[in-house]
């Protein structure tokens, strides 16, 4: 499930109960995800935000994760909360929420991936199959290395390796099947939201 709104310029106040209305409509421990929220924007103004609520089979249990990502006129604003159930181990079931604040200017890297059927017939009302949003700061980087070679086949010199890194701090995918025809409409809208913010 997936809840975005580009917000008008309007009261904190109801940028604030927008947010929370969008987390409670998941009803994924919202008092929990609201908190944590609540404490990494502090006073700031809500000027966008996405909320995708993913729903995955681990052997045999159910398990939930929500993304929260809030625009402020100054941040990016990433929140994550996951549940674990009862275990010999951690104890009784419990959720585990975190949020990470980084600085608009911080942001080097905004990739909007597209998945469209038929290109042939595409126009502007054709909406992509799936869409990837993915943001990078530069706090996670990976490093993906393979052997080099020549092109000769019969060619057994060592040739050391060859490679390509990138920067993989966030990113969501939303889609069709999963999220709906309005999951991908919002995900589209906040990734123009975000793309304008980082121009500045």
């Amino acid at each position: 499930m997936v809840g975005m709104t580009d917000l008008p310029v309007t009261t904190a106040a109801q940028h604030h109960r927008d947010l929370r209305a969008a987390v409670e409509r998941c009803g994924y421990y919202p008092n929990v995800v609201l908190q944590s929220l609540d404490l990494a924007v502090a006073d700031e103004p809500i000027t966008s935000f996405l909320v995708h609520h993913e729903a995955t089979f681990d052997r045999d249990e159910l398990r939930r994760h929500l993304t929260v990502v809030v625009l402020t006129p100054t941040r990016f604003i990433v929140g994550h909360t996951d549940d674990f159930p009862a275990d010999e181990h951690t104890g009784p079931a419990h959720a585990a929420t975190s949020t990470e604040a980084v600085r608009i200017e911080r942001l080097n890297s905004v990739v909007v991936s597209h998945v469209i059927d038929g290109p042939e017939q595409y126009d502007d009302t054709v909406l992509p199959r799936e869409l990837v949003i993915s943001v990078g700061w530069g706090a996670v980087s990976r490093l993906d290395l393979e052997p080099a070679s020549c092109g000769d086949p019969d060619c057994e010199a060592d040739h050391g390796y060859t490679g390509s890194s990138s920067v993989d701090d966030f990113s969501v995918r939303v889609s069709i099947a999963a999220d709906g025809i309005e999951g991908v409409e919002q995900a589209l809208a906040f990734a123009g939201t975000l793309s304008r913010a980082t121009t500045r």
